[in-house]
């Protein structure tokens, strides 16, 4: 989740791969919700995993707390399971596989937000399974 975006990627029915869904330019905490709340509804969305940033100790600095304080907020809005998920190094991983694909430069931005979600969420999902 970023301050003037949110990715969203969901998974398959299985709960085995993460797929990119789309970006939602953020407006307000209320619009947001309201989006994210679409996103549940129309998918039947039982947890909502939610990117958090970490510097490289694994602490949570000041943009962390804010994804905090909204996950919060989802949270008790839409009366939903959300995890938190680190989001370290998916910026990274989504250049490396746009740079494997052969996507330019100029082309990257609009997918990097929905690339990020999905390897966010795949992350999630190959935890769980290992459990």
């Amino acid at each position: 989740m970023g301050e003037k975006r949110i990715g969203f990627a969901i998974s398959d029915s299985k709960g085995s791969i993460a797929l990119g869904l789309k970006v939602y330019e953020r407006r307000t905490l209320q619009a947001d919700i309201e989006e994210i709340k679409k996103v549940v509804d129309e998918y039947g969305v039982e947890e909502i995993v939610i990117g958090i940033p970490k510097d490289m100790k694994g602490k949570i600095g000041k943009n962390g707390k804010k994804v905090e304080e909204f996950a919060e907020e989802v949270k008790k809005r839409l009366a939903k399971k959300v995890v938190l998920w680190d989001e370290r190094f998916t910026t990274n991983e989504a250049h490396r596989i746009m740079d494997l694909k052969g996507i330019s430069q100029r082309k990257r931005k609009r997918f990097m937000d929905i690339m990020a979600a999905q390897i966010i969420l795949q992350g999630y999902l190959d935890a769980r399974k290992a459990k």
